[in-house]
């Protein structure tokens, strides 16, 4: 294997997927070095990376290895989204510049906590985030994550729910920007709303996301509802940590 050759297909699809060195470390749990390192043809990702990494790269690990074929394929994840109460009232009342302000003063630490659990965020809008989490322990780092958010700004709503995602650059070839897609995404957004209303602590999370959480991470019943989008009624529930 070329480690030349491999570096230059994981900067080049790093690239065309519109994320950072950064990012690519939080979804694979190494450090931005290692992949930097991997780019720069010193080392290579063990082995143990090579699938999620491609997934991740939307190529096949043939490919990635040297082969010719592109596969696109999907990847399970934790999909957050956030907004907040008040906002519609808050932008009628505010300057756009003051509301750009204070937008910015919001989204600032929210993306700090994602990232300092190997989150990666993907866009705004308005007052929402949206971000993944993927590989190991994704329902842990994202429900603690979730938890650290909330002393940060009264009103501030979170909503987790797991299941496979697409990631790529959406849009036209001058405007694209990275983005994530799928039922997955869809579901997280349609939640946020009943996180908001049953939810006291305003954390809330599906049952797909309730495995392996820590004992400390506790979860509440907070009620279930149907979406046209799903099969089955989403059982919702509320997240706090012990003590």
């Amino acid at each position: 294997m070329d480690l030349g050759e491999l570096g230059a297909r994981i900067r080049k699809r790093r690239e065309a997927r519109g994320l950072k060195q950064a990012d690519l470390a939080s979804a694979l749990r190494v450090t931005p070095q290692a992949v930097s390192k991997w780019e720069r043809g010193e080392n290579a990702p063990d082995i143990v990376v090579l699938v999620p990494l491609s997934r991740l790269l939307d190529v096949s690990v043939e490919w990635l290895l040297g082969g010719s074929p592109i596969e696109r394929e999907t990847f399970e994840a934790v999909v957050m989204v956030t907004t907040v109460r008040g906002y519609a009232e808050r932008s009628r009342a505010e300057s756009p510049r003051a509301l750009a302000a204070w937008i910015n003063g919001l989204h600032h630490p929210v993306t700090e906590v994602m990232r300092h659990f190997d989150g990666v965020p993907v866009k705004y809008v308005g007052d929402g985030a949206l971000a993944f989490f993927s590989g190991p322990g994704l329902c842990e780092r994202a429900a603690r994550s979730a938890l650290r958010m909330r002393g940060l700004l009264e009103g501030l709503v979170v909503a987790l729910h797991r299941g496979p995602i697409y990631l790529g650059r959406i849009g036209h070839d001058d405007y694209a920007a990275l983005d994530i897609l799928g039922a997955t995404v869809n579901t997280a957004f349609m939640v946020l709303p009943h996180v908001s209303t049953r939810c006291p602590s305003r954390l809330g999370a599906t049952s797909a996301v309730l495995a392996d959480l820590a004992p400390e991470i506790e979860t509440r019943p907070a009620g279930s509802f149907e979406l046209a989008s799903e099969r089955a009624p989403i059982e919702l529930f509320e997240l706090f940590e012990r003590g």
